[in-house]
């Protein structure tokens, strides 16, 4: 039997045949780092004036992306998060972010 968290939100159905069926969202595959377009960019719009380095236009699973974004923040030695494709690193690391992409095979590129 179905779980009822499941089809919470769902109307009442009064066919006795009628099968809830949930859809699942597949995540893309990761392309290879020499395949993937990345820019580097700096943010500071709605961040109380602090300044943040984003790495957008990766295409991949969330766990790649979020293993990528681990190994930037230990590299640079500051905190961060990943979601939505995209990579926030506290502070204006652009140079150095954009030198350790390139050396991991990615081609990578600063922005503004």
């Amino acid at each position: 039997m179905q779980d009822w968290k499941d089809r919470l939100g769902v109307v009442y159905s009064t066919n006795p045949d009628f099968k809830y069926e949930t859809s699942t969202v597949e995540e893309a595959e990761t392309l290879p780092a020499e395949k993937q377009k990345l820019i580097v960019s700096i943010d500071r719009r709605a961040r109380a004036g602090k300044q943040v380095t984003l790495v957008s236009g990766f295409v991949g699973s969330s766990d790649d992306l979020a293993a990528l974004a681990k190994t930037l923040k230990t590299k640079c030695g500051v905190g961060g998060s990943s979601k939505d494709g995209e990579i926030i690193i506290q502070g204006d690391w652009r140079d150095r972010i954009v030198a350790l992409l390139k050396s991991m095979g990615y081609n990578a590129k600063r922005g503004n």
